[in-house]
């Protein structure tokens, strides 16, 4: 049974870029709080932070290619009373400037709001220099860290809009491509809380971001082979809802985990810490394994590595110990 507050799950779901709802949402919060301010770092348009720039032309900051003055000058504004948003390409920021973000952000707890475009294999033709799929291991293992992979442009304003309000620091993880639509205007967000989008008996499969997708998709052709998927959304992976996810984990006794990142220090690391100590159970993570990216359509490369639906299903079987039926689509 899915949950009321989605899309019927296909694949003709109205698509959009994830970073559009960052966008939106930011536009909205500054809005909201005069106190809303944003600074880039010459991606404006990519990261769709043009907007709030637009609107707000005395609150926005350019920084150029200097990703490491970017986040300093934010904590320097956070530390004034304001509530700055940066964004840049995720394998800049933070991956060029993660030591400014440990020690100028993190270390004095500024309500600072990373934001991380072009994340994942999903990037495309631009290759394994700008796929980043470490970031969320980085990211998570900073103290005061809040670490959010939105499953859609939708979720991505909700989640904008909450950031905007938490005083913590924050980082938002947004892909390129667009993306289908699977949540709507109702669906429940809140930062630290994961969703159960299907339920299931048999097995859980946990996803984040785009992978929440893939996950719903690989559970409606598990539920044609006759195992039940249970689906669960985690759009905050740090801090982690470790109740909805034990809850699950002790009904299906199962776990497939999907991400489109490293799986070293990702998401299924973080469920794995969370089973180990709490609820040993059997595992089967999907995610990056330890390789760079390469280029190709965003599609070809999910598939190549194992990132789709069809290898989710198969996880899931073999997790099962179970053949797949052959009369299935995937």
């Amino acid at each position: 049974m899915s949950s009321p507050h989605l899309q019927a799950i296909s694949d003709k779901l109205e698509t959009e870029p994830i970073r559009k709802g960052f966008g939106r949402g930011l536009l909205e919060a500054g809005k909201r709080d005069e106190n809303v301010v944003a600074g880039c770092a010459d991606l404006t348009d990519s990261t769709q932070i043009s907007l709030f720039k637009a609107e707000f032309p005395d609150r926005f900051v350019e920084i150029g290619v200097a990703e490491q003055n970017l986040v300093t000058v934010a904590s320097g504004m956070a530390a004034m009373g304001k509530i700055p948003f940066v964004s840049s390409y995720a394998a800049f920021s933070p991956g060029r400037n993660w030591e400014q973000i440990r020690t100028t952000i993190c270390l004095n707890d500024r309500p600072v709001k990373v934001v991380g475009s072009h994340a994942g294999v999903s990037v495309g033709p631009d290759g394994a220099t700008h796929q980043m799929l470490e970031d969320i291991g980085l990211m998570r293992v900073l103290p005061n860290m809040v670490v959010i992979a939105p499953c859609d442009s939708i979720e991505a304003e909700k989640a904008t809009l909450a950031m905007a309000q938490d005083k913590r620091p924050n980082y938002l993880r947004l892909a390129r491509e667009a993306t289908p639509i699977i949540t709507t205007k109702e669906t429940p967000f809140e930062i630290g809380a994961a969703y159960v989008f299907a339920e299931g008996s048999d097995v859980t499969l946990i996803a984040t971001g785009t992978m929440t997708y893939q996950a719903l998709l690989a559970a409606q052709e598990l539920e044609r082979d006759g195992v039940s998927a249970e689906v669960i959304h985690v759009p905050t992976i740090k801090p982690l809802d470790t109740e909805t996810i034990l809850k699950s984990v002790k009904k299906t006794g199962r776990v497939v985990t999907a991400e489109e990142g490293q799986i070293i220090g990702g998401l299924g690391s973080a469920i794995a810490e969370t089973l180990s100590e709490h609820y040993p159970a059997p595992l089967k993570r999907i995610g990056m394994q330890d390789h760079f990216g390469e280029s190709g359509s965003p599609d070809e490369l999910l598939e190549h590595f194992g990132l789709d639906a069809k290898h989710i299903r198969l996880a899931a079987h073999g997790i099962l110990d179970k053949q797949p039926s052959t009369n299935t689509k995937i």
